[in-house]
């Protein structure tokens, strides 16, 4: 990949990507009646809370499923095996979490006006510090995330036979205007688009490819060899010592997910507590297509697709056996996967900025001054991004894309334990946070950012997830904490 042009599947992907583009810069046009709410956070930042069950399915599942799913999660199938179906049972479990706990969260932010999860805390404990420590969670494990929806792009470009980083820069220069011009409404309106070419790519992959390869015996026996020529852990079904990571990778993912500034703004754009728990019912549908994406892994051994990098499995599949219109099409529902969950992600980071760094220490805040350095600093959002991908090596941002994930479950008890019960306060919150980020960042540097851990107990070996161990610790600090410190302390410090 990378030698010739394919100007077929470029010229496919051009027009795709212009149709998107172009409905982008239209959205800035789709808003509510409401004058006053031209200039407006809620407006740009949350699509003026508006959002029914159609709208706000497409935007979840599209910020959710993104572009670097779609590469990611059939690389780790090809490279590990079974292994790399833990993102499934992770995606079955999130809905009930989803069900339960974002209707209540949606609740305490649409009566109190706020527009991020910070505020939320804010508003329920009073203590500034525990607001900046979710804020900057927030940001901080978003940047790498938004950075490797570029990987995706990166991937399918380089698939298209272009080189050089000035058409990456290009794409992205096009997304942070028109979500600078039309904030969330932009990714709500392009969701649609991108939801159903992926759809179609996936459903026609699953359904040719076998049957070029010899059925789905073929793609199953040629994984099974070249696992067993591998050796070590892989294989297309779990080890015996991989099900226990297996099941924690699973369950740690499912309650980080909607921790995600960028799949909070989702929520909080819905208009109503229906809306969300229709959305908790109706979203699985994207876990059956997630099943469907990780097969491609296995295919690409049957195929017999040689590649540099694991990433590069999916498009080198989609360019060996599918006609040139057809692998342009693809390529461009991968990178316009990118596109929605990016510009989600810039936008939640700078709800996040703003609302929480900005507005408590300024002066003379008005709706209007909040939107415009909202939309100023989604701007430099992106290109921090970009700069991340183009400046540093790949892996690097993959490496801190697994940590953030551990970092942002650190947010959890902050964010979601209010909600249900009330005796944790400020104080207690903070030591937790503090305990668990301390703990997870060190243990992952330690493992070789690695997302697990392995425990030697009684001679027992017990590998987990880090995100898990690292808030089992948060929650055991602030039970702690919460005992020790005297009632009166805890105030003044709540206050601080």
């Amino acid at each position: 990949m990378g030698d010739t042009v394919n100007w077929t599947a470029l010229s496919v992907f051009l027009f795709f990507f212009a149709l998107v583009t172009v409905m982008g810069f239209l959205a800035s046009r789709w808003r509510r009646g409401d004058a006053h709410k031209g200039a407006h956070l809620d407006e740009w930042g949350l699509g003026g809370r508006s959002f029914g069950t159609w709208i706000t399915w497409f935007l979840v599942g599209g910020d959710f499923y993104t572009a670097y799913t779609v590469i990611a999660v059939p690389a780790l199938v090809y490279a590990v095996g079974a292994y790399g179906f833990f993102a499934l049972p992770y995606t079955i479990l999130v809905y009930p979490i989803v069900f339960t706990i974002m209707p209540r969260l949606w609740r305490a932010a649409a009566r109190d006006g706020h527009v991020t999860a910070a505020d939320v805390v804010f508003g329920r404990y009073g203590s500034r510090m525990l607001e900046l420590a979710v804020a900057l969670t927030g940001i901080v494990a978003t940047m790498p995330y938004i950075a490797l929806q570029l990987v995706g792009m990166e991937v399918v470009i380089k698939a298209l036979g272009l080189t050089g980083e000035l058409p990456l820069a290009a794409a992205f220069v096009v997304l942070a205007l028109y979500t600078y011009a039309a904030g969330l409404r932009a990714p709500a309106l392009i969701a649609f688009v991108k939801d159903v070419m992926i759809y179609i790519v996936v459903i026609v992959a699953v359904i040719v490819v076998p049957a070029h390869l010899g059925g789905y015996g073929a793609v199953f026996g040629a994984a099974r060899e070249a696992f067993a020529a591998k050796g070590g852990a892989t294989g297309i079904t779990l080890k015996p010592a991989q099900m226990l990571p297996f099941a924690s990778l699973a369950l740690g993912s499912a309650l980080a997910a909607f921790m995600y500034p960028h799949t909070l703004t989702g929520i909080f754009a819905a208009k109503s507590e229906v809306t969300i728990r229709k959305n908790a019912i109706f979203l699985p549908a994207y876990t059956v297509l997630l099943g469907l994406i990780a097969l491609l892994g296995f295919m690409g051994y049957a195929a017999h697709i040689s590649v540099k990098s694991n990433n590069d499995v999916v498009p080198a599949l989609f360019n060996a056996l599918f006609p040139s219109w057809f692998a342009g099409f693809a390529f461009a529902a991968i990178a316009i996967g990118a596109l929605v969950p990016a510009a989600v992600m810039s936008i939640g980071a700078a709800n996040l900025f703003t609302r929480n760094f900005w507005k408590p220490y300024a002066k003379d805040v008005t709706p209007a001054k909040e939107e415009k350095v909202a939309k100023l600093v989604s701007l430099g959002v992106k290109v921090g991004a970009l700069a991340c991908i183009l400046l540093m090596p790949t892996k690097f941002a993959l490496d801190l894309q697994l940590l953030g994930g551990v970092w942002i479950l650190q947010t959890f008890p902050a964010v979601v334990f209010g909600l249900f019960w009330k005796r944790l306060q400020a104080p207690a919150l903070i030591a937790g946070w503090l305990a668990g980020i301390v703990f997870g960042t060190w243990t992952a540097f330690a493992d070789g950012v690695k997302p697990v851990h392995t425990l030697a107990i009684g001679g027992d070996h017990y590998t987990i997830y880090t995100g898990l161990l690292a808030l089992a610790i948060n929650v055991g600090v602030a039970l702690v904490v919460q005992a020790l410190v005297p009632a009166r302390r805890r105030a003044a410090l709540a206050s601080a």
